[in-house]
């Protein structure tokens, strides 16, 4: 199964590190150190989720592909 991809990245205005998941809106995080906010996001993620299914809106499936990873012709 594909996961969604996670973005983490130093922000100097927060002083600490976000991570987002793109595919999911507003789904982001902060904490003091990249672990952090991976473990963050990892339980935004899930309420997320949790609570799209109780009010029975669309989950997108996982689409976002960094620009590295994108074919180009």
């Amino acid at each position: 199964m594909a996961d969604y991809h996670i973005n983490i990245f130093y922000s100097e205005e927060d002083g600490g590190y976000i991570a987002d998941i793109p595919d999911l809106e507003s789904c982001s995080a902060f904490g003091e150190t990249p672990e952090q906010a991976l473990a963050e996001v990892e339980r935004a993620k899930q309420a997320w989720l949790e609570t799209a299914r109780a009010a029975n809106k669309p989950i997108p499936p996982p689409r976002y592909r960094p620009l590295i990873y994108q074919v180009t012709q």
